[in-house]
Formats: C-alpha cells, sequence, structure tokens
C-alpha cells in the first residue's frame, strides 16, 4: 500500500514507519521540521531513524496548504495515517484542549474530499487508553488529563468526518509503550538509577497500567493498517502487559538484570494518593506468534539499546 503518515519524530511513530516498510509497504511521512532542526534528544534520533524507512516531506504540518498539496500531488494513496497530535505541554492542567483539537483537526474536511478524488476509502487515527471512555478500567473511564480529553475529541471530529463521506475510519488505540528511543521517562529512570547504583523508588506501586513493547505495538499496528476498511469503523485496543506499576517495575528488573550484568533492585513505596484512575488498560490480547514477535528478543534490544545510550 502507499501510505501517507503523520507524526512520524514521536516515540511510536518511528517504530510505526520502520515496521509498515519493512512489511514492503511505501510509506510517505511528513515532518514539521527539517532533521537538522531536531536537535533535542531523543527525538532527532528518531527522526534520523525513521527517514532511512521513508520518503520524508518536510515543513509539512496537518492540514496546511504543504499538507494539501503533498495530499492532492504525490498520490494516490491508500490509506491515511495520522498519527500526529498536538501534545505541547501535555502534563500542564493549562493544556490548551481547543486548540489541540483544532491542530489535530485542521483543514479535516478538505484533506479528506482531496484524499477521496484521487480513491483514498481509508483513514487511521491514533488514540489513546486515556482518553475519556477508551480501555477498561475505573472510575467512569474519565479522561487522564486536559490531553487525554483533546485525543477524544479530536476521535469524535474525525469520526464525524469520514463517516459523513462513506470512507472506512480506523481507531488504534494505544496504551502505554515503552522500549529503545523513548522519552526518559519511567523505564529510563529505573536504568539510569541502576547505572548510578541506586536503588529507584516507585512512588505509584498500586496503579494498574497496560505496558507493550514498543516493537510489539508496532507489529499490531502494521497488521491492523493492513486490515483498515474502506467503509464503517473498526478499533484495536493492543495490549501488553497488564498488572501493577510494582510488578511491572519488578518484571523489568528481572529481564534487565541478567542483560545489563549488575543488580537491579527496586523499593516499592507505600502508594496513598490516587489522582489517577487507580485501573486503566487495554482490551485486545495480541497473539505474538502470528505477529512474528519474540519477547525475549524484544528484551535484548532494549537492554543493548540502553548499554549504548549510557555507553555515550
Amino acid at each position: 500500500m502507499k501510505i501517507l503518515l503523520t507524526g512520524g519524530s514521536s516515540f511510536t511513530g518511528c517504530w510505526f514507519v520502520r515496521e509498515l516498510a519493512g512489511a514492503g509497504h511505501e510509506v510517505v511521512a511528513s515532518f514539521r521540521r527539517r532533521p537538522e532542526e531536531y536537535a533535542e534528544q531523543p527525538r532527532g534520533a528518531r527522526v534520523e531513524l525513521a527517514v532511512k524507512s521513508c520518503r520524508p516531506v518536510y515543513g509539512c504540518a496537518f492540514g496546511d496548504e504543504v499538507f494539501h498539496r503533498l495530499v492532492r500531488e504525490q498520490g494516490p494513496w491508500d490509506l491515511l495515517c495520522h498519527h500526529a497530535a498536538d501534545a505541547t505541554n501535555y502534563k500542564s492542567p493549562d493544556f490548551d484542549v481547543v486548540g489541540a483539537v483544532r491542530n489535530n483537526t485542521y483543514g479535516l474536511p478538505a484533506v479528506l474530499d482531496a484524499l477521496a478524488a484521487g480513491g483514498c476509502r481509508r483513514v487511521l487515527l491514533t488514540g489513546s487508553v486515556f482518553e475519556n471512555d477508551e480501555g477498561a478500567g475505573s472510575q467512569g473511564l474519565p479522561a487522564f488529563s486536559a490531553y487525554g480529553l483533546s485525543k477524544g475529541l479530536t476521535a469524535q471530529v474525525f469520526r464525524y468526518y469520514v463517516g459523513i463521506r462513506g470512507m472506512g475510519l480506523g481507531k488504534f488505540v494505544i496504551p502505554n509503550p515503552f522500549g529503545p528511543y523513548e522519552e526518559p521517562r519511567f523505564t529510563a529512570y529505573l536504568i539510569r538509577s541502576w547505572r548510578q547504583g541506586k536503588t529507584p523508588m516507585v512512588s505509584t506501586p498500586a496503579y494498574v497500567r497496560d505496558n507493550i513493547h514498543v516493537t510489539l505495538l508496532a507489529k499490531a499496528y502494521r497488521r491492523f493498517v493492513e486490515q483498515a476498511p474502506e467503509s464503517g469503523f473498526c478499533k484495536l485496543n493492543p495490549s501488553g502487559y497488564v498488572e501493577t506499576q510494582g510488578a511491572f517495575a519488578r518484571r523489568f528488573a528481572a529481564e534487565m538484570a541478567p542483560r545489563l550484568g549488575t543488580d537491579c533492585p527496586v523499593e516499592l513505596r507505600p502508594q496513598t494518593e490516587y489522582p489517577e484512575p487507580r485501573v486503566r488498560i487495554n482490551t485486545d490480547v495480541l497473539d505474538a506468534a502470528a505477529l512474528a514477535w519474540d519477547e525475549a528478543r524484544a528484551w535484548d534490544e532494549l537492554a543493548a539499546y540502553y548499554r549504548e545510550v549510557f555507553a555515550s
């Protein structure tokens, strides 16, 4: 298939580009900036990785004039994969929900009309388990944050405009991915602590979350892309390790210790406050064998990545 993909500089996006191209699909990926302008790491490394597997188009944001020309002049397209999303200050309570939805859906009717004029019938949108009414869990499935709310509203806008045109919409809902080229968050904190000879503290061990290897997530994404419908709506909520964050930290430590050749202790602090829903998970269990995914190899690759990162 010939696929137009946004969001290739993101953690999951660069893996999606690699997986789709590796399966033989032609991927054209739009980037807001040129490669040399992605100075921050690991985003710069992700862009460098992604452009090896796709045809990049730089200085291009979803719905702007450059993007419209891309849709009109470089098609026809088999599928639009809209993976990009406005995440500026996404952790802030002052996150601009309305502005984010506007950016995520900018010029959407015209984009869809141009795609349809070239024969494209399929659109795939990325969602998040932290949106309202996604996955399974506690407290009525509220949005985790203003950012999560913007993702849910974006999905509603897409479903409306794609639906009235009789096109097919697939929604791929992401839980908690981890792996090489991730922003320095929880797993990077664990590794960094061990490299410094420290015992990392897990302050939210009672939360039940759904952590998934990014390589498995990418294979599930590729399969979902290949099965995307030409009409109607379908959704996939791929699931990984469903367990408490304390149990996941211990799982991560047990896998890393022999691969890094060092002790990987973890201290779980008692958790008494729950500002987020206690449970939020995805619901679709993946068949790793059918996706040709090797769990041991994924852990090996992750350990090798962190060895290289901390060596440099």
